[in-house]
């Protein structure tokens, strides 16, 4: 276990000063990205100092993960990448990253069990274990998160695309002016719908792009609301009524559970009543009363 411990020890080190130098290469001056932002002028590796490291160690580092992927045979999977994108990771390298992290992940755990001295092998075990499902559950966290933002920021939305269709815009001119409105306030509502019409340009049908959506968030509040455009689109009702008629919903449904919590409170409040906050009230105020009580008792039997 010595040896083994010894290369367990180099390999940390090794892969420590290669992460300290990547991270070194990866991160940018400030005021060039800044300055890029302004300009926007497209400068090349070289001028880009830094930054072209940072481009070229991240693109080395996706290009490997591709390699292997690619080696091992695993092909690009659908469903993980519907996964990644309801998660909000719409990134190319998304899928690289993932894989490259649950590559790495159970070598590393490797690397951590070593360093256990008792039971090490069970502790390697339980390493790699939690190493190969901690990417998913972070994914499920974060789509989690974002279906509950989704969900919250839809009824203001609704109410910017009435605004918009008033105004005289149609359904798909409201969607993507709405998108890049709440682009900065509301981020994930805004991806969706700009993503609608980046569908819709590439040659989908409308119903198809409103429909995708509904199944990237599964959320049954966003499922109605497709379902309530597309009978719109398809029956000619007037869109502007249905809208307001699909808000006010919604708001009443948020108003329903906001007092539905509330009338939970009450109920949830009974447990730290009772184990925290009644005894205190029982010592302060019963406590006096003991402690007299026992001095007469103690004084009538002398």
């Amino acid at each position: 276990m010595n040896a083994i411990r010894m290369i367990s020890w180099m390999v940390t080190v090794f892969f420590a000063v290669a992460s300290i130098l990547v991270a070194l290469l990866m991160r940018g001056s400030n005021e060039a990205k800044r300055l890029m932002e302004v300009t926007r002028a497209p400068l090349s590796v070289s001028s880009q100092g830094p930054g072209g490291s940072r481009n070229s160690a991240a693109g080395l580092l996706l290009g490997l993960a591709r390699f292997i992927r690619t080696r091992l045979g695993f092909a690009q999977d659908e469903k993980l990448r519907q996964k990644l994108m309801a998660a909000g990771l719409r990134e190319s390298s998304a899928v690289d990253t993932y894989f490259g992290i649950r590559l790495l992940g159970p070598i590393a755990a490797v690397l951590a069990g070593t360093f256990i001295r008792s039971n090490t092998f069970f502790w390697i075990l339980v390493l790699m274990g939690l190493a190969y499902i901690a990417p998913d559950l972070w994914v499920g966290h974060c789509t989690r998160k974002r279906r509950e933002r989704i969900r919250l920021e839809l009824p203001d939305a609704l109410d910017l695309m009435v605004v918009c269709v008033d105004a005289g815009l149609a359904i798909d001119q409201a969607l993507l002016r709405a998108g890049q409105e709440l682009a900065l306030s509301q981020h994930e509502i805004s991806e969706e719908f700009i993503q609608i019409n980046f569908e819709q340009r590439a040659g989908k049908p409308r119903i198809e792009a409103w429909q995708s959506m509904a199944d990237r968030t599964r959320i049954e509040t966003v499922k109605s609301f497709v379902q309530m455009l597309a009978q719109t689109d398809r029956f000619g009702t007037p869109l502007v009524r249905a809208l307001r008629v699909f808000a006010d919903g919604l708001r009443q449904k948020r108003r329903q559970q906001a007092e539905e919590l509330g009338a939970k409170t009450t109920v949830k409040l009974i447990f730290p009543l009772v184990l925290f906050i009644f005894p205190s009230i029982f010592i302060v105020l019963l406590g006096p009363a003991i402690i007299l009580i026992a001095r007469n008792m103690a004084d009538v039997f002398k």
